[in-house]
C-alpha cells in the first residue's frame, strides 16, 4: 500500500459515477492514498464505518431515486445507529440531470446521512450535470477533495 486506504463506492444506472469513481482511483495515486473502488451493491455499512477516507460516487436516478444498486446499502446506512460513521471522513460527488425536479438529490441525501451518522465532511459536496465531462470543475473538485484526504 503506498499511502491511506482511500474507499471509493459507487452507485449507478448509466456506469458514469463508476468511471468517476474510477477516475478518483487513478488520481489518488498522486496524492499517496491508495484508492479502492467498490459497487454500492458489494459492501456492508460495518466495511464503510470502518473506512477513514471514504468517497461517494452517486447518481440520482429517475424522480430522485437512489440508483439500483444504492438502495441497499442506503437503507442499510438510514437503519445504522447514531455514530455508526464515527471516525468516517468523507466526501460526496453527485451526479443528476438539471431537467429533472430533484437533480442529483441521491448525493444530497448521501451527504446529508453520512454526517448525521458522525461522519466528518471533508469537502462540500458538488453536483455535476450529465455533461461533466466538457467541463473541468468536476475533476477539479475530485483532485481538491483527494487532496484534502491526503493531508489527514
Amino acid at each position: 500500500m503506498s499511502g491511506s486506504e482511500l474507499l471509493i463506492i459507487f452507485g449507478t444506472e448509466t456506469g458514469n459515477t463508476e468511471a468517476l469513481a474510477d477516475d478518483a482511483k487513478s488520481f489518488a495515486k498522486n496524492f499517496d492514498l491508495d484508492g479502492k473502488v467498490v459497487d454500492m451493491d458489494d459492501i456492508t455499512v460495518e466495511e464503510l464505518s470502518d473506512s477513514k477516507l471514504l468517497l461517494i460516487c452517486v447518481s440520482t436516478w429517475g424522480e430522485g431515486d437512489q440508483p439500483t444498486n444504492a438502495e441497499d446499502l442506503y437503507e442499510a446506512v438510514c437503519d445504522a445507529d447514531e455514530g455508526a460513521m464515527d471516525g468516517v471522513n468523507f466526501a460526496v460527488l453527485a451526479l443528476g440531470d438539471t431537467d429533472y425536479e430533484f437533480f442529483c438529490e441521491s448525493g444530497k441525501e448521501w451527504d446529508v446521512l453520512i454526517e448525521k451518522k458522525g461522519g466528518t465532511r471533508v469537502n462540500d459536496r458538488i453536483d455535476c450535470d450529465v455533461d461533466y465531462e466538457d467541463d473541468d470543475e468536476c475533476e477539479e473538485w475530485i483532485k481538491t477533495t483527494l487532496e484534502k484526504f491526503s493531508n489527514l
